[in-house]
């Protein structure tokens, strides 16, 4: 089954460069572990919900806010989607990623096939 991780970190918290992350040997573990298991289809790091566009459509009108619409202690930070066999081999990935060990958290979606 696919499923979507969102990696979420806090708000507020400190965005973490793309060359800290190579460097950090928690996402270096589990970037090994991913690729060697070959269970990652694809994902991407997304800059962080201030830089975020939300996009409302009320009759004709176009209505654009900047950042996120709503306040929230968490932002999506990134987003794997994965192929594995269930529900409970996608939670056991989810728990090893670093976001979740590091006072954010990972969010398992099943993805609609």
């Amino acid at each position: 089954m696919k499923y979507a991780l969102f990696i979420c970190a806090p708000a507020g918290g400190e965005d973490i460069a793309h060359e800290d992350i190579a460097d950090d040997p928690r996402f270096a573990s589990y970037i090994q572990e991913v690729r060697e298991r070959g269970v990652v289809m694809g994902g991407a790091r997304l800059r962080p919900a201030t830089d975020a566009t939300t996009v409302r459509v009320q009759g004709d009108e176009v209505l654009l806010t900047d950042g996120p619409f709503v306040e929230s202690k968490e932002y999506v930070a990134g987003i794997d989607i994965i192929e594995v066999a269930d529900l409970d081999e996608a939670i056991a990935l989810a728990s090893r990623h670093p976001a979740a060990l590091a006072g954010g958290s990972v969010e398992v979606r099943p993805v609609w096939e």
